[in-house]
């Protein structure tokens, strides 16, 4: 299986490279190799590599950014999704698109299903929605939430330095899904591709926290490594405290029982896999 990779440095495209099948081949590119913005470039990409699978973790995540940056959020999320599909449909390959749980409005009283109503609130929602507009019958959509990775640029390790550096910390409350890892994530699409699965999946870890639980389990599980010196007051704050430019869901869970009763394998819960990170963080030194 020849396999091409976008968004090679991001925290996705790391864990995908690293958790690669036997007798996959892989090119992995980023911005150096091609840049999404350029249809030119990334159709001629697509053609010169002939791939079997084309694996798009490439995305622009800046949620708050998007909101006066939408030009280039629209390019990156929702164009050049359109370029790879219309050039797979001459080469033969399959697309399998990455997105997120910012298409839903969090207005939902239940876990998100695949096929639910997608409403989002922000420039980033609306132009990850629109980007999966573009997927053909036989592609694979799989949506996440709240990833991370050791070594990577993200929340976990956001919050340990600032807990190395303050003693107190607000963090909101209010704001309901998921922290997924994104080796598992990647382990997922990778299982989902083997199978030949086509259509909408969704995949974090099991479990619900807010942002505040997240941050909590963090300070817990990084104090008991040695990660961090104290234990700092963290208190729950509400998102009318925390002003931002886009507006986020207030409840983002993904229901991922679709996947988990294709490939049959356990659904880990974000408080183990984040153990495991912060041990791998550890490691990094």
């Amino acid at each position: 299986m020849k396999v091409l990779i976008t968004g090679a440095k991001g925290q996705l495209g790391g864990a995908l490279q690293r958790t690669a099948p036997d007798g996959a081949s892989i090119t992995a590119i980023d911005l150096a190799e091609c840049d999404l913005t350029d249809s030119k470039a990334l159709r001629g990409l697509i053609f010169a590599e002939q791939p079997d699978v084309l694996i798009n973790a490439a995305a622009y995540t800046a949620v708050d950014k998007a909101e006066t940056d939408a030009a280039l959020a629209k390019a990156i999320n929702t164009d050049a999704v359109g370029v790879m599909a219309a050039a797979l449909t001459e080469t033969g390959g399959k697309l399998v698109h990455v997105s997120t749980d910012f298409v839903f409005d969090g207005a939902s009283a239940s876990a998100y299903q695949p096929e639910d109503a997608r409403t989002p609130l922000s420039v980033y929602g609306l132009t990850k929605a629109e980007g999966e507009d573009h997927l053909r019958d036989d592609d694979l959509l799989v949506r996440t939430a709240w990833v991370y990775e050791a070594g990577g640029a993200n929340f976990v390790r956001t919050m340990i330095r600032l807990m190395n550096e303050r003693d107190e910390l607000g963090i909101v409350a209010d704001q309901i899904g998921s922290p997924t890892l994104a080796r598992g994530l990647a382990q997922t699409i990778w299982a989902l591709a083997r199978c030949g699965a086509t259509g909408i999946y969704h995949h974090s870890d099991a479990g619900v926290a807010s942002w505040y639980d997240f941050a909590v389990a963090i300070a817990e599980e990084a104090h008991n490594l040695g990660l961090i010196g104290k234990l700092p007051d963290i208190k729950p704050i509400a998102t009318a405290d925390y002003p931002t430019p886009a507006r986020r869901p207030a409840f983002s869970l993904l229901d991922c029982r679709k996947t988990r009763a294709l490939l049959g394998d356990a659904h880990v819960h974000w408080r183990t896999n984040l153990r495991a990170m912060l041990k791998e963080e550890k490691a990094l030194g």
